[in-house]
C-alpha cells in the first residue's frame, strides 16, 4: 500500500492559486461578491493535503476526505495569488489528520482542518456503486 512507509507526521505540501473569476463567490453562487468563494477555498484546500500524500501511495490507493473545517479570515480579490498549504499533523492507521493554511503574501486568510482516510480505489468505488 504504502512506498517505504514514507507518510509520517510533519510532511507538508503548499501550491500557489491565482483568484480567477471561476473561482469567486458570484462564480460559484455561495455569495454575490467578486472574491474568492469558500467553497472554492475549501477545494483547492482539501486539494493539497491530497497531493501531500498522493506520491507516497501506491496506484491502487488514495486518499478521500472524511471532514473538513474551515475558518475563512479574509477576502481575496480576483488576481491575488495564495499559497494554500496542508501540514500532516497525525497518522492512525488509514486515517490521516491535516493542518490547513492559506496565505495571501504574509496574511493568514484561511486556516483549519482535515480528515482524509487512506482507501483501496476499487474496494471504494464496488462499494459506492453496490446497489442494494
Amino acid at each position: 500500500k504504502l512506498r517505504n512507509n514514507m507518510i509520517k507526521e510533519g510532511i507538508e505540501y503548499s501550491t500557489t492559486i491565482t483568484v480567477e473569476g471561476e473561482h469567486t463567490a458570484l462564480s460559484v453562487g455561495s455569495g454575490d461578491m467578486q472574491v474568492l468563494a469558500t467553497p472554492a477555498l475549501i477545494a483547492f484546500m482539501e486539494n493539497v493535503a491530497m497531493l501531500t500524500v498522493r506520491d507516497l501511495l501506491s496506484d491502487e490507493v488514495t486518499t478521500v476526505g472524511g471532514m473538513i473545517e474551515v475558518k475563512h479570515l479574509k477576502a481575496s480579490p480576483i488576481g491575488a495569488e495564495v499559497v494554500v498549504k496542508a501540514t500532516l499533523e497525525k497518522v492512525d492507521g488509514i486515517k490521516l489528520q491535516f493542518k490547513l493554511e492559506a496565505f495571501q503574501g504574509e496574511k493568514l486568510i484561511a486556516e483549519g482542518a482535515h480528515l482524509r482516510f487512506i482507501v483501496n480505489r476499487q474496494e471504494f468505488m464496488n462499494r459506492v456503486l453496490k446497489t442494494e
